[in-house]
């Protein structure tokens, strides 16, 4: 059974280009899937890509902020959990 682990919240979206900013409190990994719930918003995506200050990383440490394409809107607020096998 996989575990989730909460890893940050959605401070920021831009609805034109589909991307949203998470504000991290663990890591996060290119490869890593994560499932976003908030305001009946509640589905999960695999992490193809993100970036920090415009540049693609491929890990990202608490703390920092990342911008990543979301595959539906997502919003301030919403939560977002990593998945764990």
């Amino acid at each position: 059974m996989a575990e989730e682990i909460k890893i940050g919240q959605i401070t920021h979206y831009f609805g034109r280009i589909g991307v949203g900013i998470i504000e991290l409190t663990a890591e996060l990994k290119v490869g890593d899937t994560i499932h976003i719930v908030g305001g009946g918003r509640d589905f999960t995506q695999k992490v193809d890509s993100m970036q920090i200050e415009h540049e693609n990383v491929e890990t990202a440490a608490a703390g920092e902020a990342i911008g990543l394409k979301f595959d539906q809107v997502v919003k301030e607020g919403d939560v977002v959990y990593k998945i764990v096998e």
